[in-house]
């Protein structure tokens, strides 16, 4: 049974996995690797079918595959041409704050705003609903990932 803590814990390990990418990526560590074990340790890619979302992406918007995933966040893997790899633009915090979280037994789905900070203390405001299944070792795993900017009145 999944806790509102395991789903908040998840999005934490997210959030510090985006910041660890940025800083193996300025510090010239291993940020493809970095990004790959994000990706391989924290989405559903290859249990079940994974619906995911990005932010930034337009000519692709949806990512079904792990290469198309790694690529939003790093890519370095010519997956998908329009991306320049969010993941390594230099965020120093990912904070969540969810608007509701629901649980149903095995599954989970959260839904709300988070922030990316950057160098210069400034925060960029994403919305996202993730939803969560948890693999044979009882970790959560992403299946559902959708980012949005927030829509504009103008």
């Amino acid at each position: 049974m999944i806790t509102v803590e395991d789903v908040e814990n998840a999005q934490q390990e997210w959030g510090e996995g985006v910041v660890a990418i940025a800083h193996a990526h300025s510090s010239g560590a291993d940020y493809i690797g970095r990004a790959r074990t994000h990706v391989e340790s924290l989405y559903a890619y290859g249990i079940t079918p994974v619906l995911f979302k990005p932010t930034m992406a337009v000519k692709e918007p949806f990512r079904s595959s792990f290469e198309g995933a790694l690529s939003y966040f790093v890519a370095s893997n010519n997956e998908c041409l329009e991306d320049t790899g969010f993941a390594i633009k230099g965020w120093i915090n990912v904070r969540f704050e969810n608007e509701n979280i629901v649980i149903n037994g095995d599954t989970a789905m959260a839904m709300g705003n988070y922030f990316f900070t950057t160098l210069g203390g400034e925060e960029l405001k994403v919305e996202f609903s993730f939803g969560y299944i948890l693999d044979s070792s009882g970790d959560l795993r992403i299946q559902l990932h959708h980012s949005s900017m927030p829509a504009s009145l103008e």
